[in-house]
């Protein structure tokens, strides 16, 4: 990464235009993440959920994901789960049915008009997703509650579903215009943005938990005292260095890649000769980049958030699934994930699995050995010992295979690393204060999206300073 560079580009009007956009588009989903859907007393609400929050691990994992939305009920509660959703069925559509699998391949056209389509899927979904919101809010939370909920009629409950409706439709356009400028992809980013938002306050309970002194304070060899807890404090020590760890081993895996060198053949027209030169085509360990995880984490919400709605309607014949479901599908933590049931390691197991799945079905999309093949063949280029054409896919597609299985695995592994720390902090050392799970998944999509966005800056920061170099 040449920050040089990066820094130097910032110098071109084009490309502080589009980094000042891209910065405005963050802090305007930032404000908007505190706008309250207008269906009661913005204060009383906000304490009605933070208790309910403060109860379900659920409820604490999806504010995470939000960006504290979930917190003050804002517009964009629902955020970019319909998008996402969406992608995913016109992805799948697009490999199942051959005709939209030759409208791909018809260029910027073709993948114009899916994008149309994906939108407009996105619109139901978020209908669907904000109804379901407000029946949990409205059965579970407020039922009771009269003050925080005071004369709410049909009209207000529509104003308020029309209201996040809106506001998921509105973060997948910023998400777009983000997209746009060509420094980050736009869903990435509002994602990575709402995390990033949450550290300030957790670092805020970190450091509250290691200066109250209520149960000890640091011995250092019995020479001087230092005024913080001790067990807090090791567990900081701890967590930080596994972290730093962490982080290394992210860099390095979203770095790697394969280098295929390609020749191409020498040939002469007229007094011109053509080709007869090397190149290389860099196959990365993880060509789906941060995709999987947010796939993943987008579909294990779901079976929890079914459960909550079968839960809120208060049928008798619902409930036993309702309670499996939260169960084996909320984001485990320190009390519940102690190992002592089977059921605990639902969670864990199939995140890992679907990590595996949405990286294979991902990659398969980005990297398309058929197409790189056939340009190749069309441009006089081969590789040393494989004959262009079928040949040449074959190998691409098994290169590609082996290196998505090593790197699949190993990131699955990355996003289960957390529960297994939370079970042996738990079982080894009896400590349940701790919120790894929620962290660690932040922290797989923190590093992979911060990688990729600054890719791409510094890919635009080249093509900007190029005319610098002589």
């Amino acid at each position: 990464m040449n920050w040089k560079n990066i820094l130097k580009s910032l110098k071109n009007r084009d490309m502080l235009k589009r980094v000042l956009i891209v910065i405005g588009i963050i802090v305007a989903y930032r404000f908007l993440a505190h706008i309250p859907v207008p269906l009661a007393e913005p204060t009383q609400l906000k304490e009605v959920i933070n208790s309910l929050i403060n109860q379900s691990d659920f409820g604490g994992f999806l504010n995470l994901l939000s960006g504290g939305s979930l917190t003050s009920f804002s517009i964009i509660l629902v955020g970019m789960s319909p998008f996402i959703t969406a992608s995913i069925i016109t992805q799948l559509l697009t490999k199942a049915i051959p005709r939209l699998e030759e409208l791909h391949k018809d260029g910027e056209s073709g993948r114009r008009k899916i994008n149309q389509w994906t939108r407009m899927i996105t619109v139901p979904l978020a209908i669907v997703q904000s109804i379901a919101f407000v029946f949990i809010l409205r059965q579970t939370i407020l039922a009771g509650n009269t003050t925080a909920l005071t004369n709410s009629t049909l009209l207000d409950w529509t104003v308020a579903i029309t209201a996040m409706t809106a506001g998921s439709v509105l973060l997948m356009w910023l998400g777009e215009l983000i997209t746009e400028q060509g420094i980050g992809n736009g869903i990435s980013l509002i994602i990575f943005a709402g995390i990033v938002s949450q550290i300030p306050k957790m670092l805020g309970m970190i450091g509250s938990s290691m200066f109250d002194t209520s149960k000890g304070v640091l011995h250092v060899f019995n020479w001087f005292t230092i005024p913080v807890n001790p067990t807090s404090f090791w567990m900081a020590v701890g967590l930080g260095l596994v972290s730093v760890i962490v982080l290394y081993v992210l860099v390095k895996i979203n770095e790697a890649q394969r280098i295929i060198t390609i020749n191409y053949a020498k040939r002469v027209q007229g007094n011109t000769t053509y080709g007869g030169i090397k190149s290389i085509l860099p196959v990365r360990l993880i060509s789906a980049n941060v995709i999987p995880i947010i796939f993943a984490v987008s579909f294990m919400s779901l079976p929890a958030f079914l459960g909550q709605i079968l839960k809120a309607t208060g049928n008798p014949s619902f409930l036993g699934l309702a309670n499996n479901l939260i169960a084996w599908f909320q984001t485990p933590s320190p009390g519940t994930f102690t190992g002592s049931t089977a059921q605990a390691f639902i969670y864990p197991a199939v995140y890992f699995l679907l990590v595996i799945f949405f990286t294979y079905f991902y990659t398969g999309i980005v990297f398309n050995s058929n197409e790189i093949a056939e340009n190749l063949q069309k441009q006089g280029g081969f590789i040393d010992g494989v004959r262009p054409g079928n040949q040449t896919e074959k190998y691409l597609t098994r290169t590609v295979n082996r290196l998505t299985l090593f790197g699949s695995f190993t990131l699955g592994l990355i996003a289960v690393l957390p529960f297994v720390g939370e079970f042996l902090l738990y079982n080894l050392a009896g400590i349940t204060g701790t919120k790894l799970s929620v962290s660690g998944t932040g922290l797989l999509i923190v590093v992979s999206v911060a990688l990729e966005s600054l890719r791409q800056i510094n890919s635009r920061a080249l093509m900007v300073t190029y005319d610098d170099y002589k």
